[in-house]
């Protein structure tokens, strides 16, 4: 047992020391250790302060032999006696001090005035120390703070030839210079203590070693203290415990490795191959000598987790120490925490990815990708065929439509995608759908109501390989919009605890299918909305040949619209909005804004006016909405609107915070008009500003919406440029090949954003087709004018029209004359209506009244309202235009005019 803890326990004697001072070694070490510091730290200072007086004794000695023999020199007694003793002894002492190294000589006399001193300022100055005793014949030796500092100094006296003193002389050195000779013997006092030092401190550390490795550094307490802990260890804990050598044999195991392992109680001491009862896998493990971590091995009808370790990694014996732990227990538990852990994962990615869209049928996929195969072979989903379209469920489980087929495999017998199902009261699906709960059906061989839907697909269902099905309803706000179903083939079929997983699977879809429902139901009617607002087709008229384009943004129906009305007098009226926001707001927003520029243009109205009307409308749709209990959304709107005239070939545009049209010039090159930019409408107290262009025949005005050119991902001066590159350099594409290319060019894929385009190209009206006179406010003059307008009616080919237009015009006039201010003119247009007008440079305006049987007048306007298809007023910076147009029978062909084809708004 002993050679056992003893291979337990190799460690370094410096840990054993730094954990147990009380060891035997170590108090033996510390012991040692400290008497060698203590004698070496003896033997320095001794040395240290018997260097130091040394020194001071040779120093003292020095000035005593320099001051006597300085003393006893010829010629100091004739030189003291001298008139001048400094004269001559200055040289002298300087001489000598410098041989004899000395830091001085001074000579003096009997009362201690200085003849000679190194620092020749402090001659005939009184000397610093003691002359007494010098005077009294001895020499006298002592320390001082004199002229250089702190001294050692030896003062003797001078004698003539009858004995008597009558000079003294001082010699000596500084401390420092002395304390210098001590220092620079230090270092060789200091490197052998410390060589005294580590030679001692090897000794003991070997003397140390030896007796370590006869106690392994133990105190006996500890000693103790080991046994109890090493018999608390192998026969308590629940882990098995065994320390095998090279060889194989079995040197330990405790009582927990017994049990586990059965083993006979003599089976330490054994070759680990001699013993039945382990299995030939495990022996090979314990034999191998290589490193394992938790290893699962079978002995025993348990599952032990093995962890083995080298013993021979710190210098010990070659062998392993191998520990055992039941992990029978365990392991059936991790696998319903693996089995939990999974479910979790899967219903964590089911609420990311289910929903990601507002469409029903993606959803539905998105229930059967996430689920197969991780919870089934086969997933199938049905939905109510009224909830594709937006509309509620029907009560029972019919006309259900299969929108969602996915499986493990493609060959399966189940019913297609698409397909339209009537369930059987008696099957799953059906009984799940009126209660509104989770159907399980275990084997489908043996479940009749099951196989009555289709007895001949139940048989190849069965024959394919599926045998389980749970079907669980797809409920939302308390309505059952469906039933998703999930089919086993490969797996163990499905589980009641299962069911609660499925449940929550389809909750997760179910929210986000009923959402895409209503949103569909939402879009459609938006879409009905808006499509019932735009234009379906363009009017006829023959100033401008006009293509359109609108695309609804990806997220829904917005507030981008267009218009193209005509005028009188041949004239044609664009617009093109902007509602901001989307959904059903934007749309009705937009059919009111629609709505009021049509109401504003019958007023023919000049842009800036009808802008200005039109702010005035959104400021109260504002002022309304903000008003009321259910406030909506603020209206914010652009707006752009022009008017071009095929005779003058003018156009008159202003825009309220729409974008500047494009033009597109006969000679390819394209430009956008500098037109002022007024406030979006509905912000109010800004004036709008128009612009007049002069346009050639055959220039395309383009107008669009926001979302053609703004995006993201480049700036608005990016968007613009490439709307430019698209449009230049093709004069000869008619509108319709235009809008093509610039959609391809700035849109390749479906907007963000709704687009409005709508591209026009100019016509001029020929002056062949407009003859005009100006009239003098004279009665008689209408004649004449009859008589003229009778011979261009018969040049145009519409003599039939003679009587009805002199009786119209005759009218106009009359009333002009009559009522009117000059200038007065008159102009006839043979368009695809025959058009007159009269202007004169008044603002009054004739009303149309019924008169009675005894007026003389009233009944003019009247007479012209009956023989003209349509009449009107319109006012100009000179005064007002009245107008009247007569139906030109069997419309011929106008030179230039093209029909519009009713393009699909999308």
């Amino acid at each position: 047992m002993s050679d056992r803890i003893g291979r337990l326990r190799r460690v370094s004697w410096r840990s054993v020391i730094g954990k147990s001072p009380r060891s035997v070694a170590g108090q033996v070490f510390l012991l040692q250790a400290a008497l060698v510091v203590l004698l070496v730290v003896c033997a320095v200072v001794a040395l240290v302060v018997q260097s130091d007086r040394d020194t001071s004794t040779e120093a003292k000695r020095r000035s005593v032999a320099v001051a006597q023999t300085f003393a006893h020199s010829p010629g100091v007694v004739q030189a003291v006696q001298s008139p001048d003793p400094s004269k001559v002894l200055q040289p002298l002492t300087e001489a000598g001090r410098k041989a004899a190294g000395v830091d001085f000589i001074v000579v003096m006399d009997t009362h201690g005035i200085r003849y000679t001193h190194p620092l020749p300022e402090k001659i005939g100055h009184r000397f610093v120390g003691r002359i007494g005793p010098s005077l009294a014949g001895k020499v006298y030796t002592e320390s001082v703070h004199g002229p250089l500092g702190h001294e050692v100094q030896a003062t003797v006296p001078v004698r003539d030839t009858d004995g008597k003193v009558i000079a003294l002389v001082s010699a000596g050195l500084k401390v420092k210079n002395v304390s210098s000779e001590m220092h620079r013997q230090l270092p060789l006092i200091l490197g052998a203590g410390a060589g005294a030092l580590a030679l001692s401190t090897g000794g003991t550390a070997l003397v140390g070693r030896r007796l370590r490795r006869q106690t392994r550094s133990l105190a006996p307490d500890e000693m103790t203290r080991m046994y109890e802990h090493h018999d608390t260890v192998l026969h308590s804990v629940r882990e098995g415990v065994l320390i095998v050598d090279a060889d194989g044999l079995l040197l330990l195991a405790n009582d927990e490795a017994l049990r586990l392992l059965d083993l006979p109680p003599g089976a330490e001491g054994r070759n680990l191959r001699e013993l039945p009862e382990l299995d030939p896998v495990l022996v090979e493990l314990l034999t191998s000598g290589r490193e394992a971590s938790d290893e699962v091995h079978f002995a025993g009808g348990r599952l032990l987790a093995v962890n083995q370790r080298p013993t021979d990694c710190a210098g010990g014996p070659a062998g392993t120490v191998v520990t055992l732990r039941d992990s029978t227990e365990l392991q059936a538990l991790a696998g319903r925490a693996e089995l939990a852990r999974e479910r979790l994962e899967l219903l964590y990615d089911a609420g990311l990815g289910i929903g990601t869209t507002l469409d029903v049928i993606r959803t539905a996929d998105e229930l059967a990708q996430i689920a197969v195969p991780r919870f089934a072979d086969f997933v199938t989903v049905d939905l109510a065929d009224g909830v594709l379209h937006g509309d509620e469920p029907a009560p029972t489980a019919t006309d259900m439509r299969r929108v969602a087929v996915g499986g493990i495999r493609d060959d399966h017998p189940l019913y297609e995608k698409g397909r339209l199902i009537d369930f059987l009261p008696s099957t799953p699906q059906a009984r799940g759908y009126d209660a509104g709960r989770t159907e399980m059906v275990t084997d489908l061989s043996v479940a009749n109501g099951w196989q009555a839907q289709d007895p001949e697909r139940a048989r190849q269902i069965v024959e394919y390989g599926i045998h389980s099905l749970i079907t669980a309803p797809i409920r939302a706000r308390g309505v059952v919009l469906g039933m998703a179903n999930f089919w086993r083939s490969k797996r163990d079929p499905f589980d009641v605890e299962e069911l609660s997983l499925a449940e929550e699977l389809v909750a997760r879809a179910a929210v986000s299918i009923d959402n895409a429902r209503r949103y569909q139901r939402e879009h459609a009617l938006a879409v009905t909305l808006q499509r019932s607002l735009l234009p379906r087709a363009l009017p006829e008229q023959s100033a401008l040949e006009v293509a359109y384009r609108y695309l609804p943004a990806q997220s829904g129906v917005s507030g981008d619209w267009f218009d193209v009305i005509p005028l009188p007098g041949s004239r044609v009226a664009l617009a093109v909005g902007d509602v901001v926001g989307h959904g059903l707001h934007a749309a009705a927003t937009m059919g009111r804004l629609r709505t009021a520029v049509h109401n504003f243009s019958t007023l023919d109205l000049p842009p800036d006016e009808l802008l200005s009307h039109m702010d005035d409308l959104v400021g109260r749709i504002d002022q309304d909405e903000a008003c009321s209990e259910a406030p909506g959304e603020i209206v914010g709107a652009t707006c752009l609107y022009a008017i071009y005239d095929p005779i003058t070939r003018r156009c008159v545009m202003a825009r309220a915070g729409h974008l500047a049209p494009a033009l597109v010039h006969p000679d390819g090159s394209v430009t956008f008009p500098d037109l002022p930019a007024g406030p979006p409408l509905g912000l109010g107290g800004m004036p709008f500003q128009t612009a007049e262009l002069e346009l050639a025949e055959g220039t395309q005005l383009v107008l669009y919406t926001d979302g053609l050119i703004e995006d993201r991902r480049r700036d608005l001066d990016v968007g613009m440029e490439l709307l430019r590159r698209s449009l230049a350099g093709h004069p000869e594409r008619s509108p319709e090949e235009s809008c093509r290319a610039v959609l391809a060019e700035l849109l390749p894929e479906r907007p963000k954003d709704d687009v409005a385009l709508l591209i026009a190209r100019t016509r001029a009206l020929p002056p062949s087709q407009v003859a005009d006179w100006d009239v003098p406010r004279d009665p008689a003059a209408v004649s004449g004018m009859r008589g003229a307008v009778s011979d261009t009616l018969e040049e145009w080919g519409l003599s039939e029209l003679g009587f009805g237009m002199e009786l119209v015009l005759s009218e106009l006039i009359t009333n002009a004359i009559r009522y009117g201010s000059e200038p007065i003119h008159v102009r006839l247009i043979h368009d695809r209506t025959l058009i007159c007008e009269v202007s004169d440079g008044s603002s009054t305006s004739p009303h149309l009244r019924y008169a009675a049987t005894t007026d003389e007048g009233g009944r003019g306007l009247f007479l012209v309202s009956q023989l003209a298809e349509r009449w009107g007023t319109r006012y100009t910076p000179q005064g007002k235009v009245i107008w009247a147009e007569l139906t030109v029978p069997e419309t011929p062909e106008v030179p230039g005019f093209l029909e519009i084809p009713d393009i699909p708004l999308e």
